[in-house]
């Protein structure tokens, strides 16, 4: 299996080891369409700008803005190419951009609680060429950290995690690493926060979730999410850290915490 290589990021944020990086690409929906042909997608990527700009004039341009090609063009495969359905769902997101300031979110930002190592980027991609963003439960405690913070690390990290995609790839992996996961760790309502995330905001980003080592105490944790979940639920996958490291990674690239 050939080894995956990308950079060392030397901060609180990720692991020690080194890799060299992937470049992230220019994703044009010219180049993207797997749906529809260049000329129709074309034509329905301007159709939802046209809107945007004649309904929702008060909306931000630019990157990731209601003029955003790219992001316009990933929200209409998400909902399968419906104009009206895909202005809908980039409004309420880039309205929530806006009101978050996702775009001013910096590391100094987020360096308190990401100290407490609770979820990070990894240095390398997966053997699937996929950005890693890991999550480790057993250092959340929701009672004890502010809930806020944790949600501004969250978004820092997808973004990092996005910023990574190599060229011709869409999604990342993440790992929810339960290996000492307590009920004291338990947090419905930041579950909720990452249900929302993904589904309105980063739609169809996640290729897939890997709850590893989960203990029994998580079970009707997982009871209670799974039908909030919906389709998304099918991207979960319970397994080993023995399976982590032999099915998703090299030697080479498998996150610290996992080797043996």
């Amino acid at each position: 299996m050939a080894m995956r290589l990308c950079p060392s990021f030397v901060n609180p944020l990720v692991a020690s080891n080194l890799c060299f990086r992937t470049s992230r690409p220019i994703c044009k929906f010219s180049i993207c369409s797997h749906m529809v042909d260049s000329n129709k997608s074309r034509k329905l990527v301007l159709a939802v700008k046209e809107k945007l700009e004649k309904e929702h004039r008060n909306l931000p341009v630019g990157k990731n803005g209601r003029d955003d090609e790219d992001m316009i063009f990933w929200f209409l495969k998400d909902r399968k190419f419906s104009v009206e359905d895909a202005v809908s769902k980039l409004t309420k997101a880039i309205k929530w951009r806006q009101e978050f300031g996702v775009s001013e979110l910096s590391e100094e930002d987020v360096k308190d609680v990401a100290q407490t190592g609770k979820a990070y980027v990894h240095d390398c991609l997966d053997v699937n060429n996929r950005p890693v963003l890991v999550v480790v439960g057993s250092k959340h405690f929701p009672e004890a950290q502010d809930p806020a913070e944790d949600e501004k690390l969250c978004i820092f990290l997808v973004e990092k995690a996005l910023s990574k995609l190599p060229t011709g790839q869409e999604q990342i992996l993440g790992i929810v690493d339960l290996r000492g996961f307590g009920t004291e760790n338990a947090d419905l309502r930041y579950l909720t926060f990452l249900f929302d995330v993904f589904y309105y905001y980063y739609p169809k980003r996640l290729a897939e979730v890997l709850f590893v080592e989960a203990p029994f105490v998580f079970k009707p944790i997982w009871q209670l999410v799974k039908p909030m979940l919906k389709s998304y639920a099918s991207l979960t996958k319970f397994c080993s850290a023995d399976s982590v490291r032999k099915e998703y990674f090299t030697d080479e690239t498998v996150p610290i915490s996992f080797r043996d």
